[in-house]
Protein backbone atom coordinates (compact mmCIF):
# COMPACT_ATOMS: atom_id res chain seq x y z
CA UNK A 1 0.00 0.00 0.00
CA UNK A 2 1.38 3.91 -0.96
CA UNK A 3 1.29 5.96 1.32
CA UNK A 4 2.45 9.73 1.52
CA UNK A 5 2.32 11.04 4.92
CA UNK A 6 3.22 15.17 5.28
CA UNK A 7 4.30 16.96 8.66
CA UNK A 8 5.33 20.01 9.66
CA UNK A 9 1.97 22.15 9.13
CA UNK A 10 1.21 24.50 11.30
CA UNK A 11 0.00 28.66 11.93
CA UNK A 12 3.30 30.84 11.80
CA UNK A 13 3.06 34.43 12.25
CA UNK A 14 4.02 36.70 8.91
CA UNK A 15 7.84 36.43 8.17
CA UNK A 16 8.23 32.89 9.46
CA UNK A 17 9.61 29.64 8.38
CA UNK A 18 8.38 26.00 8.50
CA UNK A 19 9.80 23.37 7.16
CA UNK A 20 7.56 20.56 5.75
CA UNK A 21 8.21 16.79 5.33
CA UNK A 22 6.67 14.00 3.37
CA UNK A 23 7.82 10.55 3.63
CA UNK A 24 6.76 7.73 1.60
CA UNK A 25 6.44 3.72 2.04
CA UNK A 26 5.49 1.24 -0.74
CA UNK A 27 6.91 3.08 -3.43
CA UNK A 28 10.31 3.01 -5.16
CA UNK A 29 10.87 6.42 -4.04
CA UNK A 30 14.32 7.24 -5.54
CA UNK A 31 12.19 6.90 -9.11
CA UNK A 32 9.58 9.67 -8.39
CA UNK A 33 9.69 13.02 -9.46
CA UNK A 34 8.12 14.74 -6.08
CA UNK A 35 6.25 17.72 -6.00
CA UNK A 36 4.69 20.02 -3.09
CA UNK A 37 0.87 21.69 -4.43
CA UNK A 38 -1.13 23.63 -2.53
CA UNK A 39 -4.58 24.58 -2.36
CA UNK A 40 -5.99 28.02 -0.80
CA UNK A 41 -9.66 28.14 0.10
CA UNK A 42 -11.56 29.01 -2.65
CA UNK A 43 -8.89 28.35 -4.80
CA UNK A 44 -7.50 25.83 -7.56
CA UNK A 45 -4.41 23.16 -6.27
CA UNK A 46 -1.23 24.33 -7.70
CA UNK A 47 2.44 23.54 -7.77
CA UNK A 48 4.68 25.05 -5.33
CA UNK A 49 8.13 23.34 -6.25
CA UNK A 50 9.06 19.96 -7.70
CA UNK A 51 12.14 17.77 -7.55
CA UNK A 52 13.40 15.30 -10.06
CA UNK A 53 14.10 12.03 -9.09
CA UNK A 54 18.11 12.48 -9.67
CA UNK A 55 18.42 15.44 -7.27
CA UNK A 56 19.10 17.17 -10.50
CA UNK A 57 16.45 19.92 -11.04
CA UNK A 58 14.33 21.83 -9.09
CA UNK A 59 11.13 23.89 -10.68
CA UNK A 60 9.29 26.77 -8.29
CA UNK A 61 6.68 28.99 -8.74
CA UNK A 62 7.42 32.64 -9.76
CA UNK A 63 5.65 33.34 -6.37
CA UNK A 64 7.90 31.08 -3.82
CA UNK A 65 11.14 31.63 -5.51
CA UNK A 66 14.04 32.74 -3.50
CA UNK A 67 11.75 31.71 -0.36
CA UNK A 68 11.39 28.19 -0.90
CA UNK A 69 13.50 25.24 -1.08
CA UNK A 70 12.06 21.75 -2.15
CA UNK A 71 15.05 18.73 -1.49
CA UNK A 72 15.06 15.11 -0.80
CA UNK A 73 16.52 12.23 0.96
CA UNK A 74 16.51 9.17 -0.94
CA UNK A 75 18.24 7.39 1.40
CA UNK A 76 14.72 7.85 4.14
CA UNK A 77 12.08 8.26 1.46
CA UNK A 78 10.97 11.80 2.28
CA UNK A 79 11.00 14.75 0.78
CA UNK A 80 11.36 18.56 2.40
CA UNK A 81 9.90 22.06 1.84
CA UNK A 82 11.39 24.72 3.48
CA UNK A 83 9.06 27.67 3.81
CA UNK A 84 10.45 30.99 4.44
CA UNK A 85 9.33 34.34 4.55
CA UNK A 86 6.15 33.20 4.78
CA UNK A 87 3.37 35.72 3.79
CA UNK A 88 -0.82 35.39 4.29
CA UNK A 89 -0.97 34.11 0.54
CA UNK A 90 1.10 31.22 1.67
CA UNK A 91 -2.45 30.11 3.49
CA UNK A 92 -3.59 26.55 2.33
CA UNK A 93 -3.79 22.98 2.55
CA UNK A 94 -0.30 21.51 1.27
CA UNK A 95 0.17 18.42 -0.65
CA UNK A 96 3.15 15.99 -1.21
CA UNK A 97 2.69 14.65 -4.86
CA UNK A 98 4.89 11.61 -6.24
CA UNK A 99 4.77 11.29 -10.27
CA UNK A 100 6.68 8.09 -11.84
CA UNK A 101 9.64 8.20 -14.24
CA UNK A 102 8.80 4.96 -15.72
CA UNK A 103 4.78 4.73 -15.79
CA UNK A 104 1.43 6.44 -15.41
CA UNK A 105 1.25 6.40 -11.41
CA UNK A 106 0.59 9.12 -9.56
CA UNK A 107 0.29 9.33 -5.62
CA UNK A 108 -1.13 12.11 -3.56
CA UNK A 109 -0.69 12.70 0.20
CA UNK A 110 -3.47 13.60 2.53
CA UNK A 111 -2.11 17.42 2.89
CA UNK A 112 -0.98 19.60 5.94
CA UNK A 113 -2.65 22.70 7.30
CA UNK A 114 -0.63 25.97 6.61
CA UNK A 115 -1.60 29.02 8.14
CA UNK A 116 0.22 32.28 8.09
CA UNK A 117 -1.86 34.79 10.04
CA UNK A 118 -0.89 37.48 13.12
Amino acid sequence: QVQLVESGGDLVQPGGSLRLACTSSGITFSIYVMGWYRQAPGKQRELVASITSGNIRTNYADSVKGRFTISRDNDKDTVYLQMNSLNPEGTAVYYCNAKSTINSREYWGQGTQVTVSS
